[in-house]
């Protein structure tokens, strides 16, 4: 079984032919997306700036991180799972679709710079943290960051225009 085949199957369920056909509920769901973006990408933002040495640089980075960190992973969680209803709603249109898959690549690669953020560099915060500017390591996790958000953000912008590049519109 192929994954085209599995997203067509998916395709073809009650629930993802509601949510298709369904203007008011899709764009509900398209809201909260785009607003829980808004959310996790705002604070995540402002975390990163931090660890540039650019903003915040008074407060200690722990303290920075353990106030934000909260909306951020309540933010992308529901991104998440708002990014999954619009898949579900359209699969095999978002499996063909370029953008998303480059959405998807970015997505992958800005988790696992997070992951390894953590489980690096920030494990040594103590050394660091009410420095105005961190270290290198710290400085190169955040501005891999925000070339990946903004890439990201940057591609899911562009799912719905896929057929005028490339189909001739």
């Amino acid at each position: 079984m192929t994954l085209l085949s599995v997203c067509e199957w998916l395709g073809t369920t009650r629930g993802s032919i509601a949510l298709h056909e369904s203007l008011h509920v899709f764009l509900i769901v398209l809201g909260i997306h785009v607003l829980t973006l808004c959310v996790f990408v705002g604070t995540a933002v402002l975390i990163d700036l931090r660890l540039l040495g650019l903003a915040l640089r008074r407060a200690p980075a722990s303290e920075v991180v353990a106030r934000l960190l909260p909306w951020t992973g309540a933010g992308f969680l529901i991104m998440i799972v708002s990014g999954a209803l619009l898949f579900y709603a359209d699969p095999v249109s978002r499996y063909q679709n370029i953008f998303f898959r480059l959405k998807m690549a970015a997505l992958v690669l800005a988790v696992a710079n997070a992951a390894l953020f953590h489980r690096t560099v920030f494990r040594r915060v103590a050394e660091w943290d009410v420095d105005a500017v961190p270290p290198r390591p710290a400085r190169i996790a955040a501005a891999v960051s925000l070339v990946l958000w903004a890439a990201l953000i940057t591609f899911g912008r562009m799912i719905p225009y896929q057929k005028y590049w490339f189909e001739g519109g």
